[in-house]
Parts: structure tokens; sequence; C-alpha cells
């Protein structure tokens, strides 16, 4: 029979080692080509073969391995104890190759709040006979993680206009800890000035771990705690050099500290970026605790540490966890940070989560399970503009950040030059990449570059070395018209899609083509604004279709916070320049806001739990721009749907106060986990404790109770209907009233029973079911909403419909 084309890619997915993954194409080549040819080749290739399978045998990996808690014999005094036992039962005895032997000695970390078990560095061998062993619940191979890399506050209506404000300093914010796992933080900047704060609440239990360059004063009422993990970072690369990077919290990079003083950075007046952005930078919660958790080093961050630090934050009483990276796609059970956030879900935390910056690739996301909140990027009503002035009196519009030494006069026209052979088809010239620019040909000239491979500030070095003066950097089709601006060493300007090829065709065909770059500051009141970014990952989210991913998108375009002092702002270790504040772009930039706004929330309303915050940021979420037309997707100059923006962008006012919230219990995430044909012992990965089981199995992953709607079809075209069940609980006024209103669509009739709610009393809970009868089946999802209106409040749920067919 013939697979749907959804099972297949699923099935391809779930088979793949939780490596990962990037759904790029991949190409296979032979190895040792022309060697079958030899029968002494042959046997050569034989016997090396065999020393490599011997010599893997012995070589260790790092391991994360989950063990049932409650299945500890009684002969043993502690959990510790008794997991270095049962890795004794199986490593094998290889001091001899200076590996080390015992159980112990290979543990690498120990976790026991949101994960039971061991990191161990372990061999294939070892890790087959564990598998055997009584108590051994799951074993995830290590997992290397990436990093998913001022006006928001306003822009998101968040400015305290009076003290009456719902956003005023009033608010206890002060007592909510948001814990950032990432590069570390850097303590001196005066985003992280505690000046007037209150004491640390008395419920945090965290510390402030020391070493180079970080001592216990650096820590304060705003930075309330620091760890460092880097075991398993080790274990992979070998030891770090301790001058190349700091073994401290002390954030070198610039990543963590940027997304820390996002989420809740005091307020500091006069910030800029080299005079671009100037204004007040300040956080989502200026009030909130910041506990930075260093997960990431140079070489990248490594599951086992990023496992441990989750484990560590919830002990230390983080109320929100901020994770502004991913790896991969691999099922919710074989994920150690989605096992993870399952377990943080259990004890209250939220988490907060990047999508990644795979877009506008489909089915492109990262951090997809239900139980997290999977965070896009959009643009904000500012942008950088500069421009390009063509020698036959054309003007093209662009973004830049540079502000240097080198100038280029506006009035004076200068040689343009592109390598590439043509504007649709790039290569290593015109992506100018390291040593592809011939110097007797760009010297004195401005040069096109493609973005692509490269980072784009690199690619402006490669330009200055090989001797140009400025560059034109061009979008291509993936980057659609989006802007993203940058902080060049050389003056560049970037510009859109079909700029781009309007410049390459001129430069290509006029022998004498001139340019010259101008640059104009900083520019508000973009319209339209907010638009889905191009980078921003997209749905559908193919473990479950019927969870609707991304869950939000958030701002994430050019956006200012504050800066490391040991790196430049384009990272780049040829720029001396030092700032304070900087400019990125990245999933990373918009999960911090949807982080401090969520302990914003957490602050007013602290019974609150995950799912109802969730579900108040997700149903007051807004789908329209400042020009009143839908969310527009910056790649493609059209609207986009909910697999690029979720539920909508952010309106942290409403969410304050949404009237209704979809509360989901971690029993209800368990029972929709039953619905994932996963075995008893994979179910285990999630229960920990004996007693979690399938008490209330769900008919349909869809009847989750999930703030967003899918409906999926299967290809039996005999199923022409199918109904999703829902329960809200009112947080609006005692006696409130409800209708519903749902958007009409081509595919399918929808019916809403009943079509009123009657609340007469608050936190009352109220279900309905939705109905779904195809009228005709579409080959493409449909998208549109279902509303509840009480005259004050408008609580909506996207609602996608798929018919899934045969190919």
């Amino acid at each position: 029979m013939k697979q749907p084309l959804f099972f297949i890619t699923l099935t391809s997915i779930l088979k793949t080692p939780p490596f990962p993954l990037h759904f790029s194409q991949t190409r296979s080549f032979p190895l040792f080509p022309k060697m079958a040819d030899s029968p002494i080749k042959c046997l050569c290739l034989l016997l090396f073969l065999d020393s490599l399978l011997l010599s893997s045998a012995l070589f260790l990996k790092t391991y994360v391995v989950q063990m049932d808690r409650s299945a500890m014999p009684a002969s043993f005094t502690n959990h510790f104890e008794w997991y270095s036992n049962v890795l004794s039962n199986v490593v094998v005895d290889l001091e001899r190759e200076g590996n080390g032997g015992g159980g112990e000695e290979r543990i690498i970390y120990s976790y026991q709040n949101v994960f039971h078990g061991v990191a161990a560095r372990l061999s294939e061998e070892e890790v087959e006979k564990l598998e055997e062993e009584d108590g051994v619940v799951a074993i995830f191979p290590e997992m290397k993680y990436e990093l998913h890399t001022t006006r928001s506050p306003r822009f998101l209506g968040l400015e305290p206009a009076d003290s009456n404000s719902a956003w005023s300093q009033q608010i206890a914010d002060h007592d909510v800890v948001v814990g950032v796992l990432d590069t570390g933080i850097w303590p001196e900047s005066d985003s992280f000035d505690d000046a007037g704060m209150s004491p640390v609440p008395a419920h945090w239990k965290g510390e402030c771990e020391t070493g180079r360059g970080f001592t216990k004063q650096n820590c304060n009422r705003k930075i309330v705690g620091a760890r460092v993990f880097y075991h398993g970072y080790q274990a992979a690369t070998g030891k770090f050099n301790e001058q190349l990077e700091y073994k401290s919290p002390r954030d070198q990079d610039g990543h963590g500290t940027h997304t820390a003083a996002t989420v809740a950075g005091s307020p500091v007046a006069g910030a800029s970026l080299l005079g671009y952005a100037y204004g007040t930078a300040r956080g989502m919660a200026p009030g909130a605790r910041i506990a930075a958790y260093k997960v990431c080093w140079i070489g990248g961050c490594f599951s086992s540490d990023i496992l441990s630090a989750v484990d560590r934050a919830v002990a230390d009483g983080v109320n929100v966890l901020s994770i502004s990276l991913g790896g991969g796609v691999s099922s919710y059970y074989r994920d150690s940070l989605s096992v993870a956030a399952f377990g943080a879900m259990e004890m209250g935390v939220f988490v907060s989560c990047s999508a990644g910056n795979g877009g506008p690739d489909p089915v492109s996301l990262t951090n997809v399970s239900p139980w997290i909140t999977t965070v896009g990027a959009s643009t904000m009503d500012r942008d950088f503009p500069a421009i390009v002035k063509l020698g036959d009196g054309r003007t093209m519009s662009g973004a830049s950040l540079y502000r240097g030494r080198i100038t280029i006069p506006e009035n004076k026209q200068f040689p343009i030059v592109y390598m590439g052979s043509n504007s649709s088809s790039p290569d290593p010239s015109s992506l100018c990449l390291e040593g592809t620019l011939d110097p007797h040909v760009v010297a004195g000239k401005i040069v096109i570059c493609d973005r692509g491979i490269s980072p784009r500030v690199q690619k402006g070095v490669v330009v200055k070395n090989a001797g140009g003066i400025g560059m034109i950097l061009s979008n291509t089709a993936a980057n659609g018209e989006e802007l993203v601006a940058d902080c060049h060493l050389v003056p560049a300007v970037a510009v859109g899609e079909k700029e781009g090829k309007a410049i390459k065709q001129y430069a290509l065909t006029n022998r004498k083509a001139t340019a010259t770059l101008g640059f104009l500051g900083t520019r508000l009141g973009v319209k339209p604004s907010p638009v889905v970014a191009a980078f921003s990952s997209r749905g559908p989210n193919f473990l479950t279709l019927e969870i609707l991913k991304p869950d939000l998108v958030a701002p994430g375009v050019n956006i200012l916070a504050a800066w490391t002092g040991k790196t430049g702002p384009s990272s780049l270790t040829t720029d001396t320049r030092r700032v304070k504040f900087n400019i990125l772009s990245g999933t990373s930039m918009s999960c911090p806001h949807v982080s401090g706004v969520v302990a914003l929330i957490k602050s007013k309303h602290p019974d609150w739990s995950p799912s109802a915050i969730k579900s108040a940021l997700m149903t007051t979420a807004y789908i329209h721009d400042n020009t009143y037309k839908p969310l527009q997707d910056s790649s493609a100059a059209s609207p986009s749907s909910p697999y690029d923006h979720g539920a909508g962008h952010i309106n942290p006012r409403k969410a304050l106060d949404p009237g209704l919230v979809y509360e989901i219990q971690p029993q209800d995430y368990f029972d929709f986990l039953c619905t994932q044909d996963l075995t008893p012992t994979q179910l285990k990965v999630f229960s920990k404790y004996s007693n979690r089981t399938c008490r209330r199995l769900l008919p349909n992953p869809g009847d989750l109770n999930y703030p967003a709607i899918s409906a999926v079809f299967p290809e039996k075209t005999s199923v022409t209907s199918l109904t999703l069940h829902r329960t809200v609980t009112n947080v609006g006024p005692a006696t409130s009233s409800y209708h519903a209103v749902v958007t009409p669509f081509k595919g399918a009739a929808v019916k809403v029973e009943p079509e009123s709610l009657n609340f007469t009393r608050r936190y009352e809970k109220l279900s309905y079911r939705i109905t779904f009868v195809t009228k005709k089946r579409l080959s493409m999802p449909e998208f549109g909403g279902l509303i509840w209106k009480d005259g004050s409040h408008k609580v909506r749920s996207p609602i996608v419909i798929t018919w899934l067919s045969f190919v």
C-alpha cells in the first residue's frame, strides 16, 4: 500500500538518531572508490574496517541514562549509589586504554528533579548491555544544540504611561525569577543594575558560582544566580582552553547577555549601538530577577549540560525558563530537552523556547512539544534605512548599521562589480567566501555579494581584505525582501531580492556601472509591521499535525539589548570595537520577549499554571499589522499563515486579561502522549513515577485542550466528519456570556456546540465541541479561526483543517 507523504516523512525522522537535522539535501559518496577491483586492496580495507570497529567499541561517548527512580532496591541508601552500581555492572575495564574503569568515574552528571538518572561516558558495547539492566528507562545519545541567534517594550505596549498602568512598577514582578539557559552573562552591564530592587525572594535557593572573571560580588538583587555546565561539552571536545573562554558564568560571546537583558534588563537611558536605535533600553519585565545558566560554549551546547541546567534551575526555584537554542527533530520520548521540559512543566515552571532560524522552509521547526511554548520571530516598526545610488540615477532602498572610519562620499560614484555569472545562480565568488575574490578585480570597488553559506558580516571582511571599499549585500530567493541590519566593518548596505537582482543586472550589463552608499540612521513608525521574519522556522509540526506550531511570534528582528565587553558587535575576532549594546536578529531574540512577558503575567497572576499563561498569550494574539491587513510573510511579500505565525503576534496588555483560558494538566499531556503510538517503555520516559498511566485516553490527539485547533482528516475518504472537544476556564468576570464566531471554510462546514457559554462564577469550567464536516477535500491545508466573544473579550483560536492523501 502506498504511504501518504506525511507518514513517509515522519517515519524517516523517527528512524534517524536524535542528532541535529536540517531538512537540507544530502548526498552519498562511495567509500574508497575504485577499490573493489583489487583483492589486496579489499583485504586491506576489511582489516582497516575491522580495526575501526574494534576501536569504536572502546571509544567512549556521552549518553544520558534515564532511570526509574521508584525501582531502586532497598539495599541502596541513595539513588546515586544505585546509579553507580548499575553502571559498574556493564562498564568494561578500559584502564589499559586510559579511559578509567568504575561506574562512578564515568558519571559526569546526576539528575534528580525534572529528570532522574545520570550522564555518563560509555562505549557502544556498554550501552547495549546497559539497556538490559533493571531500572533503565531510556538512553539518549549526547546531542549538540545551536544558539538561535530599545523599542520592543513600547511596541508591545509595555511602557508604563502612569502609575495606574497595568505594567507599572507596582506589580510584584520582583518575585519572579527567569532562568536563562545561554552563553552566560556580562554582570557589569547597566542592564543588570539592581538599584532600588527589593531583597531576593525567599523561595530562591540558587547560587552564584565563581570562576575566572566571576566572583560572588557579580551577583546582586537582579542577577540572583549564575551557574556553569560544561562536563558534557568537555567530554565531547576535550579539555577546553581556559585562556580562550571563561570557565565561569561570564559571557564572552554576548548572546546570553543579550537574551537575559531582553527578558528582564533594568532601564538604561541613552542606550544605542553606535548611535543607532537611541533611547531607553529595558527588558520586558524590568523588575524580574535573572538566573544565568551557562550551557553554551565555543564548541556548541550539549544536551547533557542543558539537561543538568534545567534540572538544577527547577530545584533553585525559577518560575520561567527561557531557552533560545535548539537541535533537530526527534520523537518526544527521544528528545532529552522535551523530557526535561515536561518535568519542569509538572513542577509549575513555564518553558519558552525559540522555534529556530530555518525559515522560510516548511517543517523547519524545533522544540515542538505541546508543553513547550515555541516562539517564532517578527519585525517591529523600527528599521535602519540605507540606500544604494546607482550611476544610472536609480536609488535602491536597503538597511545597515554601519558606522565606521571608512566613509564613502554620497556625492561621488565608485565602480561596482558582481563576481557571479547571473542573478539567480550564486557561486563561491558571488557569495564572497574566503579566498574567492581577486584583488585585481575588486580593489577600489563596491562589491555585490549574495547572502548564504558564510556570515553576512564575514563577507564584508572578505571584501575589505581583497581591497574593496564597500559592499552591497543582496538577498536571494530564500530571504525575499526581509532586511536584517548588521554592524559591518566595511561600508555595506543589505538589499532585498528584487533590488539585488536589479543592481546585479546593471553591473553585469554595464561595463562602467557605478554606485555610492548612504546611511540614514534610525526610522520609526515603519509600515507594515509586524511582519513574520523570513528566517523564522515554519510548521507544520510533523511529529503531530494536530498540535499547531509555532505557538506565537514576537519581535526578533534588529533587537537592541546589552552586550558583552569581550566581543565586538559583529562577533568577528577581527572586530576590535567594544559596545555596551548590540542589535541582533533571530528567534533567539523573540523567545526572551515572550519569557519576559510571561514573568509579568506570572507576577500579576501567581496562581496561573504554565498552560493558563500560554493560553492567555495565544488567544489574545493578533493577526493583523498596523495597516489593518493580515500579517505578512517577509519571505514572500504575501499573507502569512498559522504555520508561520502560530496563533499570531503577542499582545501583552490583552494577555493580562484574556477572559477565558484553556487549562492543560500534566496528566492531560501524558494522555496526549498515549495517542502517539508509544510503547509502555517509551511512555515511562515521561511518567517518572509508577502511578502515571493512561487514565483518560483521548479519542484523538487533536482533543488535547490546546488553545489552537488542528483538525486532521485521515486519508480514508469515507471519513467525512470529525469532532474535537475543548474546555475553557473563566478567569474574567464571574457572570459572563460568550458566543462563538467561526470563520467560513471552503472545504468543510464547521459547527460549534453549544454556540453560547454562560458563566456564573470565576474559575468555572465549561466545555464545547467543534465538528468539521467535509464539503470538498482540499489538497492544501485551510486556515481560519474560532472566536468566543462576550462584548469585552475576544478569545481567539486559530483553526487548521488538513486532509491527508496518498502520493
